[in-house]
C-alpha cells in the first residue's frame, strides 16, 4: 500500500487560511505527541468488524490504559467542506452520548481513536487533517487523550504520522474473525446470599 502524504490545497495556502480551516498538519500532529497503538491491527479490525464503515462514515472509539474498548460509534459525516470545527463538535456529540466525560481527572486516563473510511490512498490530505484537529479538541473537552487517527481506504489501513498499516482490513472487504477486546462486565458489589449467587454465577 502507499505511504505518504498526498498534495493539498492546505500546503499552498497562507497559515492563517489554513487556521481558518482547522486543519493539522503532518507535521503538526506528529509533534502532538500522540500516544502509539500497541496493536493497531486488532483495533482496527475489531473496530470494522463492530461497526462495518462504509465510505465517508467516522467511527470514534475510546480505549481504556489496557487498549480495551469502553465505548464506540459510528456515523457519516455529511459537510463536503473540511472543516475541523464541525468535526470537533460531531465528535463531541457522539462522545458524550456514549460515555461520560473525565474533566474531573488531572491527567487523562482513557484515549479516543478515530478511524475514517475514506475514497483515495492513505496518505494525507485536507479533509484528514481537519479529522485530526477535531478529535484533538474534541478529547480536550471531554478529558481524554487524544489517540491515532487512522484511514481505511480501499488499499487498506494506515495510522496516520506511524508509518504502520495494513492491506486487510479495507473499505469494502469482509470482516476478519479478530475482535478488539472489551472490559469484562462488572460484577455489582453487594454483601450475603446475593454476592455469593453472583460469584458462582460468573464462574459457569
Amino acid at each position: 500500500m502507499t505511504f505518504g502524504f498526498a498534495p493539498s490545497s492546505a500546503a499552498s495556502l497562507p497559515t492563517s487560511a489554513a487556521s481558518a480551516n482547522r486543519v493539522l498538519e503532518p507535521a503538526e500532529w506528529a509533534a502532538a505527541g500522540i500516544p502509539l497503538l500497541r496493536s493497531p491491527r486488532e483495533v482496527v479490525s475489531g473496530l470494522y468488524a463492530r461497526h462495518r464503515p462504509g465510505l465517508t462514515t467516522a467511527v470514534v472509539a475510546v480505549l481504556d490504559p489496557d487498549e480495551r474498548l469502553r465505548a464506540s460509534a459510528s456515523f457519516t459525516r455529511r459537510s463536503a467542506s473540511a472543516d475541523g470545527w464541525m468535526y470537533r463538535n460531531t465528535l463531541l456529540s457522539q462522545l458524550r452520548r456514549v460515555i461520560p466525560h473525565d474533566l474531573r481527572r488531572r491527567t487523562p486516563v482513557r484515549t479516543a481513536v478515530l478511524l475514517y473510511c475514506r475514497e483515495g490512498d492513505g496518505r494525507w490530505t485536507e479533509e484528514d487533517g481537519a479529522w485530526m484537529w477535531g478529535l484533538r479538541d474534541a478529547c480536550t473537552l471531554h478529558g481524554l487523550r487524544c489517540g491515532a487517527y487512522i484511514t481505511l481506504t480501499r488499499d487498506g489501513w494506515q495510522v496516520l504520522g506511524e508509518g504502520r498499516g495494513g492491506r486487510h482490513p479495507s473499505a469494502g472487504s469482509e470482516p476478519e474473525p479478530v475482535a478488539m477486546s472489551e472490559a469484562p462486565p462488572r460484577i455489582p458489589r453487594t454483601g450475603g446470599a446475593a454476592s455469593d449467587v453472583l460469584r458462582r454465577a460468573a464462574a459457569r
